[in-house]
């Protein structure tokens, strides 16, 4: 997909993209993942970005959408208070305020990650701990991608994914959600490209 294209498809009111990936970034392409953020910011005038509050990607790409308008900047924080002061968004949903009993498909779409399909039970079930805190990560993963309650879902994913070892963690629950539920993800063999 050719940034051009991208635009023309997207830049529509309503539309969420999200901003996200991992938490370790190469030093070399930490400045390229603001500069996309920017880039999309400035290039269009429509389309809402969302991402996770995470360290790293999410963070880079997040400070490159607030240098032009972090009115267009929301997230999704797996609890109250989450890395507020690096917080650069306009809007921010906690999973706190999601009445989670409410939202059974984003339960069972979340329970798709096995890693900790048991903790998201004993979250749900109000046990909060060391462990089940995990759980939480998650299924704020998969609002992002699904919505809740009052949240949008969103339209399509860019993401900044590890190559060498691809859609892992939570990076990559996100990534599978968006394509089990048709939603086109692009990652920095796509967008890297449009820096050019």
């Amino acid at each position: 997909m050719k940034l051009e294209e991208f635009i023309s498809n997207y830049d529509k009111t309503d539309t969420i993209v999200l901003l996200e990936g991992k938490r370790n970034v190469l030093e070399s392409e930490k400045e390229k993942l603001i500069k996309l953020g920017k880039l999309l910011t400035s290039r269009t005038t429509k389309m809402q970005f969302r991402s996770g509050n995470a360290n790293g990607s999410d963070n880079f790409f997040a400070q490159g959408v607030a240098l032009i308008d972090k009115n267009r900047l929301e997230v999704i924080t797996p609890y109250t208070g989450h890395r507020k002061k690096a917080n650069n968004a306009y809007k921010t949903y906690s999973l706190d305020d999601i009445n989670l009993a409410n939202e059974p498909e984003l339960i069972y779409q979340s329970k798709s990650n096995k890693k900790t399909e048991n903790l998201i039970d004993r979250y749900v079930d109000g046990k909060r701990d060391k462990h089940s805190i995990k759980a939480a990560y998650i299924i704020r993963d998969t609002i992002k991608v699904l919505g809740a309650e009052n949240i949008k879902p969103a339209n399509l994913g860019i993401f900044y994914d590890d190559l060498g070892n691809p859609k892992q963690g939570g990076t990559g629950h996100t990534m599978k959600v968006c394509e089990q539920n048709n939603i086109p993800v692009i990652d920095q063999t796509i967008w890297f490209g449009w820096l050019k």
